[in-house]
């Protein structure tokens, strides 16, 4: 048990310097004792060495509780249905999007951090989830409902909650303040001290919380706590680059923020080893890498930047932007990995194409987008302006054809994306939408008034055991296809989350990369047509050993001849190895 037996003053030291920075006036060696004792008497976990945080059997679906609905059946139980029956070991890990009780955005506005949505299930059907994969969880740590408890005790005065929540003065600088959002930052609110002006992030039914009181802190602290009892092993930090805020700045990765990320993991480094953090932050790639830190913060971030720039490859035709990106994407450091995702319940984040996309180029990607039936959602600008935030559209349709128009080839190109994404240096995370080739849901946006409903459709899980069942089907097609592909990544030791990655430079038509195992036992070439026509490749462009013997492991194909030219059909992904793989 890791209790008050076990020497802790390495951590206490460490949290005491966490502490210090963030609460210079306060008594930091009593705050770094109230962190111990929220965690003491946590089941003692295993530590793991850095090389087994995760291998290339490794990939990660995201879904929500209720993404399949079975009449009155626990959705959190259906769920766990169609993962036990459909994906099995295919994937190793499950993101439950926000299970706790909510009041809007679909999760993320949380009214109570300690409790399942009951329209969910409750903590036992997590704890089982739990019991056959790794868990992943949401920490809405910037920002809380205004139904919660804690809003309604800022309004009455009382605590918990009379100073949890972030006030700012109508004469505060807050013009350099960065927004996801268009609209007012500050909601006024009466209160028992009279009208307040709070500071709303993202919409003024999420109240942003004060981190400058350290009792918000050790709020959450306690909600890490409860989670990891239930089963939760990793972590997502939600919208945690907004986290501090001084008027006069922009409010975005300030210091103290990266200390708050450092102090986590401090806590689960040392009381349950082996938790992994993942930071949510939806912003250019410079700003993003950021939260690896000196390896002391993330242990994975999201590659946000994938997905506008692979989009764009595929429905322009051209793979510049993508391979001009992913030559400066830094190898992540040892201990740390991306997560590569190419859809979310979010739409398709613009943020991070800025400075890698031209503007010319991204109106264009909007043009398309929005022809196959997708939205755009926009965001407030310190000069009062709007930009593109995102596209919220299902990945299956915004693939629906190039910037000419629809086509054929939509389940290709689709297979092409996502084959892209899980052969990349990272961990590959499917939202459970891509795996099902869900298109738009339209209704769900007339109905919620909604642009991101357009991706969160609830399948009935009888019509989705018919369309899994049926071959004609294209969520059959391209489910079990990708559920294929995933099997062999996991026989693939080149597709180890950390090993080597270097960017092919084939004539335009073509991405390609290699991957080579840490062991340098085993290569992969990945070679992807990004265009709707036949495209050559000659193999003596690769760096192809004479002594080995190589073969496509997608299709099975054996390259005798590694002078020959093949003809590669429109979206075709090759995976050449030099190792055998079974099929």
């Amino acid at each position: 048990m890791a209790s008050t037996d076990t020497d802790d003053s390495p951590v206490r030291a460490q949290l005491a310097q966490h502490l210090g920075f963030l609460y210079p006036d306060s008594k930091v060696e009593r705050l770094a004792d109230e962190v111990i004792a929220i965690f003491d008497h946590l089941e003692e976990q295993r530590p793991l060495p850095l090389h087994q945080l995760w291998s290339q059997e490794d990939c990660l679906l995201i879904t929500y509780g209720d993404s399949i609905v079975d009449g009155d059946a626990v959705p959190l139980e259906t769920l766990h249905a169609f993962l036990k029956q459909h994906v099995k070991d295919s994937l190793s890990a499950v993101h439950v999007l926000p299970f706790c009780p909510f009041s809007s955005d679909d999760g993320f506005a949380v009214i109570d951090y300690t409790q399942v949505n009951p329209k969910l299930g409750d903590w036992s059907e997590i704890s089982q989830i739990a019991d056959d994969y790794r868990l992943m969880a949401d920490l809405v740590i910037n920002h809380v409902s205004s139904e919660s408890q804690w809003f309604e005790n800022y309004r009455k005065g009382i605590e918990p909650g009379a100073s949890y929540i972030m006030e700012a003065n109508v004469g505060d600088d807050l013009s350099d303040v960065v927004r996801p959002r268009a609209s007012p930052l500050l909601r006024p609110t009466e209160t028992s001290a009279g009208l307040k002006h709070v500071w709303c992030t993202f919409s003024h039914d999420q109240v942003d919380l004060d981190f400058r009181n350290p009792r918000v802190l050790m709020e959450f602290l306690k909600i890490i706590r409860l989670y990891l009892e239930h089963g939760v092993s990793i972590f997502r930090l939600d919208a945690v680059g907004f986290l501090w805020k001084e008027p006069g700045t922009t409010c975005m990765h300030l210091p103290q923020t990266h200390e708050v990320v450092k102090l986590i993991r401090t806590v689960t480094d040392f009381f349950a080893p082996g938790t992994l953090l993942i930071t949510e932050t939806n912003v250019p790639n410079h700003e993003n890498l950021t939260y690896f830190g000196n390896r002391n913060e993330a242990h994975v971030i999201y590659n946000f930047s994938l997905a506008p720039l692979l989009v764009h490859a595929l429905l322009t035709g051209k793979t510049e932007y993508l391979k001009r990106w992913m030559m400066t994407m830094p190898p992540a450091p040892v201990g740390c990995t991306y997560l590569n995702f190419t859809a979310s319940h979010d739409g398709i984040g613009m943020r991070p194409a800025e400075g890698l996309l031209s503007d010319e180029e991204q109106l264009q990607l909007v043009e398309t987008v929005r022809r196959f039936g997708g939205h755009v959602s926009t965001r407030r600008t310190p000069d009062g302006g709007e930009r593109v935030y995102e596209l919220n559209v299902a990945l299956f349709d915004a693939l629906r054809g190039t910037v000419k128009g629809e086509d054929p080839w939509q389940v290709e190109r689709f297979l092409c994306s996502q084959t892209v994404m899980m052969a990349l240096e990272g961990i590959p995370a499917f939202y459970i939408h891509s795996l099902l080739a869900t298109p738009n849901d339209q209704a769900g946006v007339e109905a919620t008034k909604h642009n991101r409903s357009i991706n969160r459709h609830k399948w009935n899980w009888q019509e989705l055991q018919r369309q899994l069942s049926d071959k004609g089907s294209v969520h059959h097609q391209v489910f079990h296809e990708l559920i294929r592909r995933i099997d062999l990544r996991r026989q693939m030791l080149p597709f180890h989350p950390n090993a080597t990655q270097f960017t092919l430079q084939l004539h335009e038509p073509f991405f390609a990369f290699w991957r080579q195992s840490t062991d340098r036992s085993q290569s992969v070439f990945c070679v992807h047509n990004m265009t709707d026509s036949v495209q050559e490749l000659r193999l003596s462009d690769l760096n192809l050993i004479a002594m080995d013997a190589w073969h496509d492991a997608i299709s099975g194909t054996r390259f005798d001849d590694q002078n020959a030219v093949l003809n590669v059909t429109p979206y075709r992904s090759l995976w050449i190895t030099n190792r055998p793989t079974s099929r």
